[in-house]
């Protein structure tokens, strides 16, 4: 059994390498670069709208604290006057704002703190959605003899890049300097 599924297994790989080879890599990233700004979109409207829902929020607080402050006048008034029956009807409207306003305040905290994880979010998208940008605009202006190259391969790679024993030398030379220079500075 165990052989069958290693079989299945090996068999995968092969055809998803060969449909690697088969699909164009940069049909691929502009695609992916596509699907990420919609997603990013979605989430900055998702955002406009949580910013909106908190405004609305400050404007609910607003009201019943100044009508938390109306009652309480009226309150004064109906003790001033001895309207006990007034007077527990205004505590019964005062206790009702209050308790509406502590639950405002902890949906108000509560939808604080996801606008902040879900702005910390989209910032770390868009990010990523940059460099996708940049790896895009790097894959579509490399030349055409160098697209086809297998995956893994890179335009830039270190071994072209000749390094003689004298640059070791001068380089190794100015390190000690720079080392022997800080170890006599005073800390």
């Amino acid at each position: 059994m165990a052989l069958i599924h290693r079989m299945t297994r090996l068999f995968q790989a092969d055809v998803h390498a060969v449909l690697d080879r088969i699909e164009e890599p940069e049909q691929s990233l502009r695609q992916a670069i596509r699907e990420m700004e919609a997603e990013l979109d979605a989430s900055e409207q998702q955002l406009r709208q949580r910013a909106l829902e908190q405004q609305s929020l400050h404007a609910r607080q607003a009201e019943l604290n100044a009508l938390l402050a109306e009652t309480g006048q009226e309150l004064d008034l109906c003790f001033q006057a001895h309207k006990d029956d007034l007077a527990r009807g205004l505590v019964r409207k005062k206790l009702e704002a209050q308790g509406l306003l502590k639950r405002l305040r902890a949906m108000e905290a509560a939808n604080t703190e996801w606008l902040r994880e879900q702005q910390a979010r989209v910032q770390e998208n868009r990010s990523t959605l940059d460099g996708m940008r940049q790896k895009a605009e790097i894959l579509s202006h490399r030349p055409l003899s160098e697209r086809g190259a297998e995956a893994g391969e890179s335009a830039w790679d270190i071994r072209d890049v000749a390094v003689s024993e004298s640059d070791i030398e001068v380089a190794y030379l100015r390190e000690q300097h720079l080392r022997e220079q800080n170890a006599r500075r005073p800390s």
